[in-house]
């Protein structure tokens, strides 16, 4: 029979603990402690509360919670001595089917990690969907890690034992995340889609208007279709467009809905190259779980629902970041339909090869009017070590940074570089080598200020060969927009004041210039009260990773809601994770947010 809160809350301390045995692998110590912050309020609530008891202990009981844990596939499993607990994890990973060989190397890595950092390899082998990993990955994962500092895996290791608790708890209590599992499945179906050259290697990459970007889009079409949405189409310029119509009481509204009201919302589902799987497509999927409980119950709201999975938001093959979203404000620009990607393709060719009509009269026609929205929220990945670091699994986005990007050209002179004395080179390299060190040290005397060289290339370079030129990025970030500006304009003085004494010549052309979004009061509350209704710590938190909130925080109040992502929060990454649990905190929160506007809404 399942366990109950109110079991937890109202029983004996002794009993109430008792009940907990388990959970944390040996280390009775913790639910006692926890239970001195009785009554909880939600499995999540005591799911932190665990969790902070760890996190408040000292170093050397931590390391004896780490050590109480048995070694994967270990003398323990072997032996048939694990607990209960750990004997169904390591089953439902497989890792009592390994090969000869398999086990012979989860032995050696056993060995070589006990050995370097003095406690075992803790995985959560249940994985983040709570299904188990297969043992390929639990094996890749071991060997990655081993290369860790000590610190980083130490920290790794009790989020891990966080993790297990967690699925643990929602074995004892018989808890689903439903539609944290639903949005999780739909994200791997997503994920199948992916560029040539990368798809066969297991990567995803899906850049504007290829194959796999159109074979993406069909499948959220088909998604948002089953999901009961009234309309659905691929907009002009291949925007997904989802939207689920408000109540009518009238059976003849005014034409074109005049007078109704929507909230805006979605995310972009293109990515970076070799990218991870939540990035963007977590801001879609999000909402879509709700209007798909929305029209299973048959429930309208005072306001429609209007999904966007916006087409292109990271630049990649074209340079024209945010061009989903910044095409319902009227920003699209005519100059990028004649841009070609690297393989000669004009902007222009690609939208009428996905079928698109590649005019600017079809593409204006997208921009909304920003009197019929309530506003735009956005549901994303942190892509940070924050929420992670802080065992929070949600985080309330104050504001959005500001940021410029640029590309850049230094040009020397290439010569030999045997026979060229170093006080007489005009290496543009090494020019670029000398800014990045004034960018890294500029940045780090804002204190929040962020800048990156990204892409660095010396075409046709050789290795005997002075470089006569360099290519490369900028992207410059600070939480608002005159320390943007000031950070901006000393760079840009010190690659020129560079290129002065070295006898270079620079070339710079701004690619992407969006003023920092800090969120609208009354949005940004709205969702402190959805997060603080899961009973959840309220964490309130900026945003360095640009986002479409920022495109339409120029028309109408934004607000964002973080997702804790796993392995330490790294995005842009195929390791970039979230789990199934924290993904069903963060639909619940967005339902709560629905809850409060239908109050507020007339």
């Amino acid at each position: 029979m399942a366990l109950t809160l109110e079991q937890i809350n109202v029983g004996d301390p002794a009993e109430a603990a008792r009940l907990l045995d388990g959970v944390y692998e040996h280390s009775p110590w913790i639910a006692q402690a926890a239970l001195a912050q009785r009554p909880f309020r939600s499995l999540a609530h005591l799911k932190h509360a665990l969790a902070e008891v760890v996190g408040n202990a000292t170093a050397d009981r931590q390391l004896a919670l780490i050590r109480a844990h048995p070694e994967l596939a270990g003398k323990a499993m072997v032996a048939k001595t694990l607990t209960s607990e750990s004997t169904n994890e390591q089953g439902k990973a497989g890792l009592t089917d390994c090969t000869p060989e398999e086990f012979a190397r989860i032995q050696q890595l056993n060995a070589d990690y006990n050995a370097k950092f003095g406690f075992p390899f803790i995985l959560a082998v249940r994985g983040p969907r709570g299904t188990g990993l297969h043992r390929r990955e639990i094996i890749a994962t071991f060997a990655r890690r081993l290369d860790n500092p000590a610190d980083f895996e130490r920290a790794e290791a009790l989020r891990n034992i966080h993790r297990i608790a967690e699925l643990r708890l929602n074995d004892k209590f018989g808890a689903e995340p439903v539609l944290g599992n639903l949005v999780w499945d739909w994200q791997e179906r997503l994920a199948e889609h992916s560029d040539p050259g990368y798809a066969e290697k297991g990567q995803l990459t899906v850049t504007y208007l290829t194959d796999a970007h159109r074979a993406a889009a069909r499948e959220i079409v088909d998604t948002m279709r089953d999901c009961g949405f009234d309309e659905v189409e691929v907009d002009a310029v291949g925007n997904v467009v989802g939207r689920y119509a408000p109540r009518r009481p009238d059976p003849n509204p005014p034409p074109e809905g005049e007078g109704e009201k929507w909230l805006l919302t979605g995310s972009h589902y293109d990515t970076v190259r070799n990218g991870g799987k939540y990035d963007g497509r977590l801001g879609i999927f999000t909402p879509m779980a709700c209007v798909r409980e929305l029209a299973r119950a048959g429930r309208r709201l005072t306001f429609g629902i209007e999904v966007v999975a916006f087409s292109e938001e990271e630049g990649q093959r074209y340079k024209a970041t945010f061009l989903g979203s910044g095409a319902l404000l009227g920003a699209f620009h005519p100059a990028w339909l004649d841009q070609k990607d690297a393989a000669g393709i004009p902007m222009r060719e690609a939208m009428r090869n996905a079928g698109l009509p590649a005019t600017l009269e079809a593409i204006a026609a997208l921009k909304r009017d920003p009197a019929r929205y309530l506003g735009f929220v956005e549901v994303h990945i942190e892509q940070g070590p924050v929420l992670n670091e802080l065992d929070l699994p949600l985080g309330v986005v104050t504001s959005i940074n500001g940021g410029v990007r640029f590309q850049c050209e230094v040009t020397g002179m290439a010569s030999h570089a045997g026979t060229t004395p170093m006080d007489r080179r005009r290496d543009a390299a090494v020019a670029v080598a000398e800014l990045a060190l004034f960018v890294e040290e500029r940045a780090r005397r804002d204190g929040d200020s962020v800048g990156t060289i990204g892409m660095l290339e010396v075409p046709s370079g050789s290795i005997n060969v002075v470089p006569g030129r360099c290519l490369f990025s900028l992207d410059l970030r600070a939480p608002n927009d005159p320390q943007r500006d000031a950070l901006v304009a000393d760079v840009l003085a010190q690659l020129a004041e560079i290129c002065k004494r070295r006898g270079l010549r620079h070339a710079v052309e701004e690619t992407m210039r969006a003023a920092a979004a800090p969120s609208a009061p009354g949005w940004q509350q709205r969702w402190e009260r959805a997060v603080d209704a899961l009973g959840v710590p309220v964490y309130r938190m900026p945003s360095g990773a640009g986002h479409d909130a920022m495109k339409l925080h120029e028309v109408m109040p934004q607000a964002m809601l973080f997702v804790r992502g796993q392995n330490a929060g790294i995005s842009h990454n195929p390791l970039e994770s979230t789990t199934s649990d924290d993904i069903q905190l963060a639909v619940e929160a967005f339902r709560h947010l629905l809850d409060q506007l239908a109050k507020e809404t007339p």
